[in-house]
Protein backbone atom coordinates (compact mmCIF):
# COMPACT_ATOMS: atom_id res chain seq x y z
CA UNK A 1 0.00 0.00 0.00
CA UNK A 2 1.75 3.44 -1.26
CA UNK A 3 1.64 5.68 2.24
CA UNK A 4 0.87 9.36 1.48
CA UNK A 5 4.00 10.63 3.35
CA UNK A 6 6.33 8.51 1.77
CA UNK A 7 4.95 9.49 -0.94
CA UNK A 8 5.28 13.24 -0.73
CA UNK A 9 9.31 12.87 1.10
CA UNK A 10 9.83 11.32 -2.73
CA UNK A 11 9.19 14.02 -4.47
CA UNK A 12 11.92 16.14 -5.85
CA UNK A 13 11.83 20.57 -6.30
CA UNK A 14 9.77 20.28 -9.89
CA UNK A 15 7.12 17.59 -8.76
CA UNK A 16 6.61 19.58 -5.52
CA UNK A 17 6.17 22.89 -7.66
CA UNK A 18 4.23 21.44 -10.00
CA UNK A 19 1.59 19.63 -7.20
CA UNK A 20 1.48 23.02 -5.70
CA UNK A 21 0.22 24.91 -9.10
CA UNK A 22 -2.26 21.96 -9.38
CA UNK A 23 -4.03 22.37 -6.23
CA UNK A 24 -4.08 26.04 -6.40
CA UNK A 25 -5.29 25.85 -10.05
CA UNK A 26 -8.01 23.47 -8.68
CA UNK A 27 -9.17 24.58 -5.78
CA UNK A 28 -9.82 28.48 -4.88
CA UNK A 29 -10.81 27.88 -0.97
CA UNK A 30 -8.47 29.70 1.51
CA UNK A 31 -8.90 27.50 3.89
CA UNK A 32 -6.54 24.97 1.89
CA UNK A 33 -5.79 21.91 4.53
CA UNK A 34 -3.90 19.81 1.16
CA UNK A 35 -1.93 22.63 0.89
CA UNK A 36 -1.20 22.86 5.19
CA UNK A 37 -0.98 19.20 5.19
CA UNK A 38 1.95 19.18 2.52
CA UNK A 39 3.56 21.86 4.07
CA UNK A 40 3.79 19.92 7.51
CA UNK A 41 5.06 16.86 5.84
CA UNK A 42 7.96 18.40 3.85
CA UNK A 43 8.87 20.14 7.03
CA UNK A 44 8.51 17.19 9.16
CA UNK A 45 9.35 14.10 7.06
CA UNK A 46 11.95 12.51 9.61
CA UNK A 47 9.52 12.71 12.40
CA UNK A 48 6.09 12.49 11.25
CA UNK A 49 3.06 12.96 14.60
CA UNK A 50 0.27 12.98 13.24
CA UNK A 51 -1.48 14.62 16.42
CA UNK A 52 0.22 17.34 15.59
CA UNK A 53 -0.72 17.62 12.18
CA UNK A 54 -4.56 16.86 13.56
CA UNK A 55 -4.82 19.65 15.67
CA UNK A 56 -2.84 22.32 13.18
CA UNK A 57 -5.58 21.52 10.85
CA UNK A 58 -8.48 21.03 13.35
CA UNK A 59 -7.78 22.96 16.04
CA UNK A 60 -9.19 21.15 18.83
CA UNK A 61 -11.89 19.42 16.99
CA UNK A 62 -10.32 15.90 16.07
CA UNK A 63 -11.93 14.90 13.20
CA UNK A 64 -10.31 11.91 12.18
CA UNK A 65 -12.61 10.94 9.94
CA UNK A 66 -12.16 13.77 7.45
CA UNK A 67 -8.13 13.91 7.78
CA UNK A 68 -8.52 10.21 6.82
CA UNK A 69 -10.30 11.82 3.63
CA UNK A 70 -8.50 14.49 3.34
CA UNK A 71 -5.36 12.42 2.89
CA UNK A 72 -7.08 9.92 0.48
CA UNK A 73 -7.82 13.24 -1.49
CA UNK A 74 -4.35 14.30 -1.01
CA UNK A 75 -2.87 11.21 -2.77
CA UNK A 76 -5.36 11.27 -5.26
CA UNK A 77 -4.33 14.70 -6.36
CA UNK A 78 -0.34 13.80 -6.22
CA UNK A 79 -0.90 10.70 -8.55
CA UNK A 80 -2.89 13.42 -10.75
CA UNK A 81 0.19 15.94 -10.70
CA UNK A 82 2.72 13.13 -11.45
CA UNK A 83 0.87 11.93 -14.37
CA UNK A 84 0.26 14.89 -15.65
CA UNK A 85 4.15 16.13 -15.47
CA UNK A 86 5.72 12.97 -16.87
CA UNK A 87 3.06 12.31 -19.38
CA UNK A 88 5.15 12.99 -22.41
CA UNK A 89 8.40 12.80 -20.86
CA UNK A 90 9.52 8.85 -22.54
CA UNK A 91 8.56 7.36 -25.40
CA UNK A 92 7.11 4.56 -22.90
CA UNK A 93 4.88 6.73 -21.60
CA UNK A 94 3.77 8.49 -24.81
CA UNK A 95 2.86 4.82 -25.77
CA UNK A 96 0.92 4.28 -22.90
CA UNK A 97 -1.13 7.54 -22.77
CA UNK A 98 -1.88 6.66 -26.82
CA UNK A 99 -3.38 3.01 -25.68
CA UNK A 100 -5.02 4.90 -22.38
CA UNK A 101 -6.85 7.28 -24.77
CA UNK A 102 -7.94 4.23 -26.94
CA UNK A 103 -9.49 2.70 -24.27
CA UNK A 104 -11.57 5.48 -23.32
CA UNK A 105 -12.50 5.84 -26.58
CA UNK A 106 -13.09 2.40 -26.94
CA UNK A 107 -15.56 2.59 -23.84
CA UNK A 108 -17.65 5.16 -26.16
CA UNK A 109 -17.96 3.32 -28.67
CA UNK A 110 -15.59 5.56 -31.20
CA UNK A 111 -14.09 2.81 -32.39
CA UNK A 112 -12.35 4.36 -35.42
CA UNK A 113 -10.69 6.81 -32.85
CA UNK A 114 -9.44 4.21 -30.81
CA UNK A 115 -8.22 2.40 -33.92
CA UNK A 116 -6.08 5.50 -34.52
CA UNK A 117 -4.39 5.94 -31.51
CA UNK A 118 -3.50 2.18 -31.33
CA UNK A 119 -2.18 2.45 -34.38
CA UNK A 120 0.18 5.46 -33.29
CA UNK A 121 1.10 3.52 -29.99
CA UNK A 122 1.95 0.91 -32.68
CA UNK A 123 4.45 2.69 -34.27
CA UNK A 124 5.89 4.02 -31.64
CA UNK A 125 6.24 1.08 -29.84
CA UNK A 126 7.93 -1.13 -32.53
CA UNK A 127 10.52 1.97 -33.23
CA UNK A 128 11.39 1.71 -29.52
CA UNK A 129 11.08 -2.29 -29.42
CA UNK A 130 8.78 -1.87 -26.69
CA UNK A 131 7.75 -5.62 -27.16
CA UNK A 132 5.72 -5.70 -23.58
CA UNK A 133 3.97 -2.47 -25.03
CA UNK A 134 3.08 -3.96 -28.45
CA UNK A 135 1.86 -7.48 -27.34
CA UNK A 136 -0.77 -5.53 -25.72
CA UNK A 137 -1.48 -2.92 -28.17
CA UNK A 138 -2.03 -5.93 -30.90
CA UNK A 139 -4.09 -7.67 -28.40
CA UNK A 140 -6.35 -3.93 -28.42
CA UNK A 141 -6.11 -4.26 -31.99
CA UNK A 142 -7.21 -7.62 -32.46
CA UNK A 143 -10.34 -7.12 -30.32
CA UNK A 144 -11.29 -4.63 -32.32
CA UNK A 145 -12.19 -6.43 -35.48
CA UNK A 146 -14.63 -8.02 -33.22
CA UNK A 147 -16.62 -4.94 -33.19
CA UNK A 148 -16.47 -3.95 -36.74
CA UNK A 149 -15.16 -5.48 -39.85
CA UNK A 150 -14.03 -2.31 -40.76
CA UNK A 151 -10.64 -3.63 -39.05
CA UNK A 152 -8.87 -6.55 -40.39
CA UNK A 153 -7.38 -9.06 -37.50
CA UNK A 154 -4.94 -10.94 -39.29
CA UNK A 155 -2.00 -8.74 -40.17
CA UNK A 156 -1.86 -8.01 -36.12
CA UNK A 157 -2.18 -11.74 -35.21
CA UNK A 158 0.75 -12.78 -37.80
CA UNK A 159 2.83 -9.28 -35.75
CA UNK A 160 1.67 -11.05 -32.39
CA UNK A 161 3.33 -14.09 -32.99
CA UNK A 162 6.20 -12.48 -34.28
CA UNK A 163 6.60 -10.42 -31.33
CA UNK A 164 5.93 -13.15 -28.87
CA UNK A 165 9.22 -14.24 -30.04
CA UNK A 166 11.08 -11.51 -29.09
CA UNK A 167 9.15 -10.34 -25.73
CA UNK A 168 10.11 -14.28 -24.46
CA UNK A 169 13.73 -14.04 -24.97
CA UNK A 170 13.29 -10.66 -23.25
CA UNK A 171 11.78 -11.95 -20.40
CA UNK A 172 13.89 -14.80 -19.43
CA UNK A 173 17.19 -12.71 -19.50
CA UNK A 174 15.02 -10.40 -17.42
CA UNK A 175 14.00 -12.66 -15.02
CA UNK A 176 18.03 -14.36 -15.01
CA UNK A 177 19.17 -10.48 -14.43
CA UNK A 178 17.28 -9.83 -12.28
CA UNK A 179 17.81 -12.48 -9.35
CA UNK A 180 21.97 -11.99 -10.36
CA UNK A 181 21.49 -8.37 -9.90
CA UNK A 182 20.10 -8.24 -6.78
CA UNK A 183 22.19 -10.70 -5.21
CA UNK A 184 25.00 -8.68 -6.68
CA UNK A 185 24.10 -5.17 -4.77
CA UNK A 186 23.12 -6.25 -1.80
CA UNK A 187 26.45 -7.81 -1.58
CA UNK A 188 28.17 -4.73 -1.97
CA UNK A 189 30.59 -7.18 -3.83
CA UNK A 190 32.34 -7.81 -0.45
CA UNK A 191 30.28 -11.43 -0.68
CA UNK A 192 31.99 -14.72 -2.00
CA UNK A 193 28.39 -16.65 -2.80
CA UNK A 194 28.15 -18.77 -5.76
CA UNK A 195 25.60 -17.45 -7.71
CA UNK A 196 23.78 -20.60 -9.14
CA UNK A 197 22.46 -18.36 -12.23
CA UNK A 198 25.49 -17.85 -13.85
CA UNK A 199 25.14 -21.63 -16.02
CA UNK A 200 21.60 -20.89 -16.99
CA UNK A 201 22.37 -17.47 -18.25
CA UNK A 202 25.34 -18.61 -19.75
CA UNK A 203 23.15 -21.56 -21.56
CA UNK A 204 20.67 -18.93 -22.79
CA UNK A 205 22.60 -16.85 -24.31
CA UNK A 206 24.25 -19.61 -26.01
CA UNK A 207 21.07 -20.64 -27.39
CA UNK A 208 20.29 -17.78 -28.74
CA UNK A 209 22.75 -15.71 -29.76
CA UNK A 210 22.77 -17.11 -33.46
CA UNK A 211 19.39 -16.11 -33.65
CA UNK A 212 18.84 -13.85 -36.79
CA UNK A 213 16.05 -12.03 -34.68
CA UNK A 214 18.27 -11.13 -32.39
CA UNK A 215 20.80 -9.82 -35.14
CA UNK A 216 18.01 -7.46 -36.32
CA UNK A 217 17.34 -5.90 -32.76
CA UNK A 218 18.95 -3.25 -30.91
CA UNK A 219 17.04 -4.07 -28.04
CA UNK A 220 17.94 -7.93 -27.25
CA UNK A 221 21.28 -6.75 -28.30
CA UNK A 222 21.37 -4.36 -25.80
CA UNK A 223 19.93 -7.66 -23.73
CA UNK A 224 23.01 -9.26 -24.84
CA UNK A 225 25.43 -6.64 -23.45
CA UNK A 226 24.13 -6.78 -20.18
CA UNK A 227 24.08 -10.81 -19.76
CA UNK A 228 27.38 -10.59 -21.15
CA UNK A 229 28.57 -7.94 -18.71
CA UNK A 230 27.15 -9.42 -15.80
CA UNK A 231 28.37 -12.01 -16.35
CA UNK A 232 31.73 -10.96 -16.56
CA UNK A 233 31.61 -8.81 -13.42
CA UNK A 234 30.09 -11.55 -11.44
CA UNK A 235 33.66 -13.60 -12.31
CA UNK A 236 35.65 -10.63 -11.74
CA UNK A 237 37.36 -10.93 -14.78
CA UNK A 238 38.03 -7.60 -15.44
CA UNK A 239 40.57 -7.43 -18.30
CA UNK A 240 37.82 -9.28 -20.59
CA UNK A 241 35.28 -7.05 -19.28
CA UNK A 242 37.01 -4.10 -19.71
CA UNK A 243 37.96 -5.79 -23.79
CA UNK A 244 34.39 -6.25 -24.13
CA UNK A 245 33.10 -2.95 -23.01
CA UNK A 246 35.41 -1.38 -25.39
CA UNK A 247 34.52 -2.77 -28.56
CA UNK A 248 31.06 -2.95 -27.53
CA UNK A 249 31.19 0.35 -26.61
CA UNK A 250 32.67 1.53 -29.88
CA UNK A 251 30.82 -0.66 -32.44
CA UNK A 252 27.35 0.82 -30.74
CA UNK A 253 28.52 4.50 -30.96
CA UNK A 254 29.70 3.55 -34.76
CA UNK A 255 26.37 2.27 -35.59
CA UNK A 256 24.67 4.88 -33.64
CA UNK A 257 22.39 2.61 -31.67
CA UNK A 258 22.47 5.41 -28.58
CA UNK A 259 19.54 7.61 -28.26
CA UNK A 260 17.21 9.17 -25.55
CA UNK A 261 15.48 5.42 -24.93
CA UNK A 262 18.65 4.05 -23.56
CA UNK A 263 20.89 6.48 -22.55
CA UNK A 264 21.14 4.59 -19.54
CA UNK A 265 23.25 2.06 -20.93
CA UNK A 266 25.04 4.03 -22.37
CA UNK A 267 26.20 5.53 -19.15
CA UNK A 268 26.30 1.77 -17.33
CA UNK A 269 28.10 1.33 -19.63
CA UNK A 270 31.00 3.94 -19.01
CA UNK A 271 30.57 3.30 -15.33
CA UNK A 272 31.70 -0.23 -15.70
CA UNK A 273 34.51 0.38 -18.13
CA UNK A 274 35.45 2.70 -15.59
CA UNK A 275 35.58 0.23 -13.25
CA UNK A 276 36.89 -2.18 -14.95
CA UNK A 277 40.32 -0.10 -15.86
CA UNK A 278 40.52 0.79 -12.15
CA UNK A 279 40.16 -2.71 -11.74
CA UNK A 280 43.17 -3.36 -14.06
CA UNK A 281 45.21 -0.60 -12.41
CA UNK A 282 44.58 1.65 -15.74
CA UNK A 283 44.03 4.70 -13.24
CA UNK A 284 44.80 7.56 -15.66
CA UNK A 285 42.42 5.81 -18.38
CA UNK A 286 40.40 5.45 -16.06
CA UNK A 287 39.95 8.92 -14.85
CA UNK A 288 39.73 9.96 -18.55
CA UNK A 289 36.89 8.03 -19.25
CA UNK A 290 35.22 9.56 -15.84
CA UNK A 291 35.29 12.62 -17.48
CA UNK A 292 33.99 10.75 -20.86
CA UNK A 293 31.36 10.10 -18.37
CA UNK A 294 30.53 13.37 -16.97
CA UNK A 295 30.27 14.69 -20.67
CA UNK A 296 27.42 11.88 -21.48
CA UNK A 297 25.80 12.84 -18.27
CA UNK A 298 25.15 16.22 -19.63
CA UNK A 299 23.06 14.66 -22.96
CA UNK A 300 19.64 15.29 -23.76
CA UNK A 301 19.17 17.77 -21.38
CA UNK A 302 20.90 16.45 -18.28
CA UNK A 303 18.49 13.42 -18.59
CA UNK A 304 20.20 11.26 -16.18
CA UNK A 305 22.91 13.54 -14.47
CA UNK A 306 21.65 13.50 -10.99
CA UNK A 307 20.96 9.86 -11.13
CA UNK A 308 24.56 8.85 -11.87
CA UNK A 309 26.22 12.08 -10.15
CA UNK A 310 27.05 9.04 -7.35
CA UNK A 311 29.06 7.15 -9.82
CA UNK A 312 30.87 10.21 -11.12
CA UNK A 313 31.59 11.09 -7.93
CA UNK A 314 32.30 7.56 -6.95
CA UNK A 315 34.69 7.03 -9.77
CA UNK A 316 36.79 10.00 -8.81
CA UNK A 317 37.22 8.21 -5.24
CA UNK A 318 38.46 5.33 -6.34
CA UNK A 319 40.92 6.10 -8.63
CA UNK A 320 41.93 9.28 -6.19
CA UNK A 321 42.74 6.60 -3.88
CA UNK A 322 45.26 5.13 -5.53
CA UNK A 323 46.89 8.30 -6.89
CA UNK A 324 46.57 11.11 -4.66
CA UNK A 325 44.55 10.35 -1.24
CA UNK A 326 44.06 13.74 -0.16
CA UNK A 327 42.58 14.83 -3.62
CA UNK A 328 40.38 11.73 -2.64
CA UNK A 329 39.43 13.72 0.21
CA UNK A 330 38.36 16.76 -1.32
CA UNK A 331 35.87 14.93 -3.68
CA UNK A 332 34.37 13.05 -0.77
CA UNK A 333 33.79 16.68 0.65
CA UNK A 334 32.44 17.59 -2.14
CA UNK A 335 29.63 14.92 -2.52
CA UNK A 336 29.02 15.79 0.67
CA UNK A 337 27.10 19.18 -0.18
CA UNK A 338 25.01 17.70 -3.18
CA UNK A 339 21.84 17.31 -2.58
CA UNK A 340 21.32 14.47 -5.41
CA UNK A 341 24.01 12.81 -3.16
CA UNK A 342 22.66 13.33 0.23
CA UNK A 343 19.21 11.85 -1.27
CA UNK A 344 20.58 8.33 -1.60
CA UNK A 345 19.74 5.53 0.48
CA UNK A 346 23.24 4.40 0.77
CA UNK A 347 24.67 8.07 1.25
CA UNK A 348 25.95 7.56 4.53
CA UNK A 349 27.95 4.40 3.50
CA UNK A 350 29.55 5.94 0.32
CA UNK A 351 30.82 9.06 2.53
CA UNK A 352 31.74 7.51 5.63
CA UNK A 353 32.98 4.01 4.25
CA UNK A 354 35.40 6.19 1.85
CA UNK A 355 36.38 8.51 4.40
CA UNK A 356 37.19 5.98 6.98
CA UNK A 357 39.35 4.26 4.63
CA UNK A 358 41.15 7.43 2.98
CA UNK A 359 41.74 8.79 6.61
CA UNK A 360 43.49 5.46 7.65
CA UNK A 361 45.44 5.45 4.62
CA UNK A 362 46.66 8.67 5.63
CA UNK A 363 47.39 7.85 9.12
CA UNK A 364 44.32 9.54 10.71
CA UNK A 365 42.86 6.92 12.78
CA UNK A 366 41.00 8.97 14.75
CA UNK A 367 39.27 10.21 12.04
CA UNK A 368 38.96 6.84 10.16
CA UNK A 369 37.47 5.66 13.79
CA UNK A 370 35.19 8.24 13.81
CA UNK A 371 33.66 7.88 10.40
CA UNK A 372 33.18 4.54 11.16
CA UNK A 373 31.03 4.79 14.08
CA UNK A 374 28.55 6.89 11.89
CA UNK A 375 28.42 4.48 9.34
CA UNK A 376 27.31 1.99 12.00
CA UNK A 377 24.88 4.23 13.42
CA UNK A 378 23.28 4.81 10.11
CA UNK A 379 19.57 3.68 9.71
CA UNK A 380 20.68 1.39 6.33
CA UNK A 381 23.97 -0.15 7.67
CA UNK A 382 21.62 -3.02 9.71
CA UNK A 383 20.09 -4.14 5.98
CA UNK A 384 23.47 -4.38 4.65
CA UNK A 385 24.85 -7.86 4.06
CA UNK A 386 26.28 -9.93 6.87
CA UNK A 387 29.74 -9.99 5.43
CA UNK A 388 30.02 -6.44 4.64
CA UNK A 389 29.47 -5.81 8.21
CA UNK A 390 31.80 -8.10 8.95
CA UNK A 391 34.55 -6.50 6.76
CA UNK A 392 33.68 -3.21 8.66
CA UNK A 393 34.13 -4.51 11.99
CA UNK A 394 37.61 -5.97 11.20
CA UNK A 395 38.08 -2.54 9.74
CA UNK A 396 37.52 -1.08 13.50
CA UNK A 397 39.08 -3.78 14.92
CA UNK A 398 42.25 -2.11 13.27
CA UNK A 399 41.47 1.34 14.28
CA UNK A 400 41.32 -0.12 17.52
CA UNK A 401 45.39 -1.49 17.61
CA UNK A 402 46.50 1.69 15.38
CA UNK A 403 45.20 3.61 18.18
CA UNK A 404 46.64 1.36 20.80
CA UNK A 405 43.15 1.58 22.59
CA UNK A 406 43.47 -1.53 24.51
CA UNK A 407 39.91 -1.88 26.57
CA UNK A 408 38.10 -0.51 22.88
CA UNK A 409 40.40 -3.56 20.96
CA UNK A 410 39.16 -6.28 23.46
CA UNK A 411 35.51 -4.97 23.46
CA UNK A 412 35.56 -5.23 19.56
CA UNK A 413 37.61 -8.53 19.51
CA UNK A 414 34.54 -10.03 21.95
CA UNK A 415 31.94 -8.64 19.33
CA UNK A 416 33.49 -9.91 16.14
CA UNK A 417 34.00 -13.09 17.83
CA UNK A 418 30.52 -13.03 18.89
CA UNK A 419 28.52 -11.60 16.22
CA UNK A 420 30.38 -13.28 13.66
CA UNK A 421 30.74 -16.68 14.67
CA UNK A 422 29.13 -18.16 12.00
CA UNK A 423 31.28 -16.63 9.29
CA UNK A 424 34.66 -17.23 11.32
CA UNK A 425 33.84 -21.25 11.75
CA UNK A 426 33.57 -21.38 7.58
CA UNK A 427 36.43 -21.77 5.22
CA UNK A 428 35.79 -19.20 3.03
CA UNK A 429 36.85 -16.87 5.45
CA UNK A 430 40.02 -17.97 6.58
CA UNK A 431 41.91 -14.74 5.87
CA UNK A 432 39.47 -12.90 7.95
CA UNK A 433 40.16 -15.97 10.53
CA UNK A 434 43.88 -15.16 10.61
CA UNK A 435 43.84 -11.31 10.28
CA UNK A 436 41.73 -11.63 13.20
CA UNK A 437 44.30 -13.81 15.17
CA UNK A 438 47.76 -12.04 13.85
CA UNK A 439 46.33 -8.87 15.49
CA UNK A 440 45.12 -10.38 18.56
CA UNK A 441 48.52 -11.87 18.96
CA UNK A 442 50.56 -8.34 18.26
CA UNK A 443 48.05 -6.53 20.81
CA UNK A 444 49.19 -9.34 23.51
CA UNK A 445 52.93 -8.88 22.64
CA UNK A 446 53.35 -11.90 21.43
CA UNK A 447 55.29 -11.38 18.37
CA UNK A 448 57.18 -14.86 18.55
CA UNK A 449 54.43 -16.93 18.07
CA UNK A 450 53.68 -14.55 14.53
CA UNK A 451 55.48 -16.39 12.21
CA UNK A 452 53.72 -19.27 11.29
CA UNK A 453 50.18 -17.12 11.51
CA UNK A 454 51.65 -15.06 8.76
CA UNK A 455 53.35 -17.01 6.50
CA UNK A 456 49.90 -19.16 6.30
CA UNK A 457 47.83 -15.86 5.63
CA UNK A 458 50.59 -14.84 2.87
CA UNK A 459 50.11 -18.39 1.53
CA UNK A 460 46.28 -17.26 0.65
CA UNK A 461 45.10 -16.00 -2.71
CA UNK A 462 44.37 -11.89 -1.80
CA UNK A 463 41.50 -10.67 -2.40
CA UNK A 464 40.35 -6.97 -3.62
CA UNK A 465 37.33 -6.89 -1.34
CA UNK A 466 38.96 -5.51 1.04
CA UNK A 467 38.29 -2.35 2.52
CA UNK A 468 41.49 -2.05 3.77
CA UNK A 469 44.51 -4.13 2.18
CA UNK A 470 45.64 -6.72 4.81
CA UNK A 471 48.56 -7.86 3.24
CA UNK A 472 50.27 -4.63 2.57
CA UNK A 473 49.49 -3.43 6.07
CA UNK A 474 50.99 -6.54 7.25
CA UNK A 475 54.06 -6.02 5.47
CA UNK A 476 54.66 -2.86 6.79
CA UNK A 477 54.11 -4.04 10.12
CA UNK A 478 56.10 -6.75 10.43
CA UNK A 479 59.17 -5.01 8.93
CA UNK A 480 58.82 -2.34 11.86
CA UNK A 481 59.16 -5.22 14.15
CA UNK A 482 61.53 -7.17 12.43
CA UNK A 483 59.30 -10.44 11.82
CA UNK A 484 59.65 -12.34 8.47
Amino acid sequence: MIKLYDLVSALNKEESRNLTILLNRTNANDDRKDLTLFDFVRKNKENINEELILQKLYKNNLDKTSFYRLKNRFLTEINKSLLLLYHNKTEYSTVLNNIALSKLFIEKSDYKLAYEYLLQAEQKAAKQEFFDLLDLIYSELIKLSQESVEFNPIDFIEKRKLNHKSLHILQEIDDLLAALVYRIKISQNYSTHNYQFTEVLNKTINDFIGNEEVKKSTKIQFKIYHSISRILLQHRDYLSLEEYLKLTYHDFSERGLFNKANHETKLQMLTYLINSLFKNKKIDESLDTTQQLFVAMQEHDNLLFNKYLFYYYNSLVINYQVSDKKKAIEVLQEAKTKTEIQQLTFYTIFIHLNLAVLNFDTQNFKEARKNLSKLKISNHYKNMDKVFQFKVAIFELLTCFELADIDLFDYQLHQINKDYKELLDKDAYRREQLFIQILTLMENKKETSLTTYITEFNDLPTSDNDMINYNDWLTLKTKKLGTT
